[in-house]
């Protein structure tokens, strides 16, 4: 098993000994690198000094009694990493974010287009004397014609079409409450390095990984983008309601709204029989999921006069017992008390001293599980150290 070019013990993950310099900041970046962290990668943080943005942006903070007010933002997304600040302004810190480069396996960056190469961090600068790099961009806009756009989260949901879809009917167009493309675009890095670092081990070739927020909004808009693509039919806003499927949306019961979900002509029997109105399952005009969509609001209604007559938990107890899909809608505590509840264990700390409880990988492994070796680090926290091991194998 490889160590860790810094010398910890081996995590058993399937990245140990993958050196990971990660020049991103915010989140597209550091949610991909902390995704590679937790599989065994070393991953080195270089901060300006000012740190991270996320490292600003508070409240919510949990409080330390030596670093102050901590933001729960950067604690999201910076798991089993190392931090040193280089400010690329200076010529000497600039040399040793040059060598780090040099030595990496992997170097994650989110610079505008062309901020890299400012500093001879780009992928040609670097693979010229690194040429088994793995390099991943990751921009707003792409490179070409965006090159020019920030890439904020936000603005990608409203060019993309996303908040054209979020929203009441007569409303007003909403973002999503997180920042859905930063962690999509993360996840898509994540699995785009894996898979160059298997065609490296395959031919010792290296390669450019670019990706940007707006392409990934696009991949991840799946059945909105493909119905224009591929029919030329726009999306609107429906409130909860789905284009496709019917039930598929919170309905109100006699205390509190259920989400009612009926995938497929089984379900829809089912939840037809439990609520105790079977003759809406056998009625012609319902028989399909398209028939169910042409006949929204008369089903709509005679599900609402059924679902009123009790409360949700029973209907939520009476339908889940039937197998259809249903369930409150829970604030985030709830959120993680059912992910509790069912064994999934979702808070999980780090074995240093710092402890704070950051949240599981989502990937549960046989072999190779991930790792929690570190809490995310203070400002700078393993300089010394990185800046010394630069020193020592020059």
């Amino acid at each position: 098993m490889d160590h860790s070019p810094l010398g910890d013990d081996p995590t058993g993950g399937p990245l140990d000994g993958v050196l990971v310099a990660d020049f991103s900041r915010v989140l597209a970046g550091p949610y991909a690198t902390m995704m590679l962290a937790d599989l065994g990668a070393t991953v080195i943080k270089v901060e300006g000094p000012g740190g991270d943005d996320t490292r600003t942006w508070k409240p919510p903070v949990v409080s330390d009694p030596e670093q102050g007010d901590i933001s729960t933002y950067y604690l999201s997304i910076n798991r089993n990493k190392r931090s040193v600040v280089l400010d690329l302004t200076d010529p000497g810190d600039l040399a040793a974010a040059r060598e780090l480069a040099r030595r990496a396996d992997v170097v994650v960056e989110n610079f505008r287009p062309g901020g890299a190469a400012r500093f001879g961090l780009d992928h040609d600068s670097v693979s010229a004397g690194n040429p088994g790099v793995v390099y991943c961009s990751i921009t707003g806009f792409g490179a070409r014609g965006g090159a020019h756009l920030a890439g904020y989260d936000l603005l990608v949901q409203a060019v993309s079409g996303l908040m054209s879809l979020t929203g009441d009917v007569d409303g007003p167009p909403f973002r999503a409450g997180v920042a859905v493309f930063d962690v999509l675009t993360g996840l898509h890095a994540a699995l785009a390095v894996g898979a160059a670092l298997r065609h490296r081990e395959r031919t010792g070739q290296g390669q450019l990984l670019e990706t940007n927020l707006l392409s990934v909004a696009m991949s991840t808009l799946v059945n909105q983008t493909e119905a224009y693509v591929a029919a030329g039919a726009v999306g609107r806003r429906m409130g909860n309601a789905h284009p496709s499927v019917f039930p598929y949306q919170p309905m109100p019961t006699a205390d509190g709204d259920l989400i009612v979900i009926a995938g497929n002509d089984g379900q829809f029997r089912k939840l037809a029989t439990v609520l105790g109105d079977p003759a809406m399952a056998e009625d012609p005009r319902f028989a399909s999921m398209s028939d169910r969509i042409g006949h929204r609001e008369e089903i709509e209604q005679r599900l609402r006069a059924r679902l009123a007559t009790r409360t949700a938990q029973e209907w939520y107890d009476a339908i889940t017992a039937a197998g259809v899909p249903c369930g409150p809608i829970n604030t985030v505590d709830g959120g993680v008390a059912l992910a509790e509840e069912l064994g999934l264990d979702p808070v999980v700390r780090a074995d240093d001293v710092a402890a704070v409880p950051t949240v599981r990988n989502p990937v549960t492994w046989s072999a190779t599980p991930p790792s929690y070796r570190r809490s995310p680090p203070p400002l700078g926290a393993d300089s010394a150290e990185v800046r010394a091991w630069l020193d020592q194998n020059g």
